[in-house]
């Protein structure tokens, strides 16, 4: 064999010769096969953070898009929502996605040797309850009446996570959840009629709002109504009625006991008048007996 002897196969040799940068297609290659293995292996990985989007309606997030790729050709984040680049470098971007109003999915991706792999995460819209009213129909009842309590939330998001919860001091009067609301900013609204109590008026009513945001990786965001007092009106008797039954009270007594009196006089006379009666048949059956015994 003659000629230089050759340390790689021909068709790498022949790379070598071939390449633009001669001496430095040797670590381009190896680069290349460092970054693009075969196909049946997993090239990188593309990351987001945070994983699970919550955002109160309007305002804005941080959306962090990254890869394992040393050297992604392209990379990026996919939204409806309206976006500005902040940071890049050449593993990661950083975006701000702002004015943020409904539930959408936002996606990252990055393109390493020809191959494109995404990312997706799901965005969550809330809107916490910033008013929470109540209101007592009437607000004065007599004792035993009916009145109703209304509680109303103008605009909450999403409704199916809220609970509303009336309460009379610290008793628990009705409790309404929304589970299987549609989406968006809604208005809750819940009523409870009842019946007036002598103990009503010694407490407040309240209304409490719960936005439980658990199960999206967030807290209970609460809020309590101005408490509203209802005056329960007890019913006295009447002077003028009190003072004709107890007039005629006093005359039936009298009445009464006029015959009773009556009847007690009436037996005395009688008995009297019997016993004149009694002393004069005597007297006069004495006198006939004198007569007839002087005859």
């Amino acid at each position: 064999m003659t000629g230089n002897p050759r340390f790689f196969p021909t068709s790498l040799w022949t790379l070598l010769e071939m390449a633009p940068f001669g001496c430095w297609g040797l670590p381009v290659a190896l680069l290349t096969l460092l970054c693009c293995p075969g196909s049946g292996e997993k090239a990188f990985e593309v990351y987001m953070d945070p994983e699970q989007v919550v955002v109160k309606r309007g305002e804005s997030q941080k959306i962090n898009c990254s890869t394992s790729c040393p050297q992604p050709e392209a990379g990026g984040l996919e939204t409806t929502l309206s976006k500005d680049l902040l940071h890049e470098q050449s593993q990661w971007k950083q975006f701000l996605v702002f004015n943020v109003s409904q539930n959408t999915v936002m996606h990252c991706y990055f393109t390493c040797c020809r191959k494109q792999i995404t990312k997706t995460v799901n965005v969550s819209v809330f809107y916490p309850p910033k008013e929470v009213l109540l209101k007592l129909q009437p607000t004065y009842v007599s004792l035993g009446g009916s009145f109703t309590i209304e509680c109303r939330v103008p605009d909450v998001e999403p409704l199916e996570k809220l609970t509303l919860t009336l309460l009379h001091g610290n008793r628990i009067l009705h409790k309404k959840t929304f589970g299987g609301a549609t989406a968006g900013l809604q208005e809750a609204l819940t009523t409870h009629n009842t019946t007036a109590h002598r103990e009503d008026g010694n407490y407040n009513f309240s209304c409490k709002a719960e936005l439980d945001l658990e199960s999206v990786g967030q807290s209970i965001i609460w809020k309590v109504s101005e408490p509203q007092m209802l005056e329960v009106h007890v019913p006295r008797p009447d002077n003028q009625m009190a003072i004709i039954v107890t007039a005629v009270s006093l005359l039936l007594f009298l009445f009464v006991t006029s015959i009773l009196l009556c009847f007690v006089f009436g037996q005395q006379w009688h008995q009297r008048r019997r016993g004149i009666y009694g002393v004069q048949a005597a007297w006069r059956s004495l006198r006939r007996a004198y007569r007839v015994q002087a005859a």
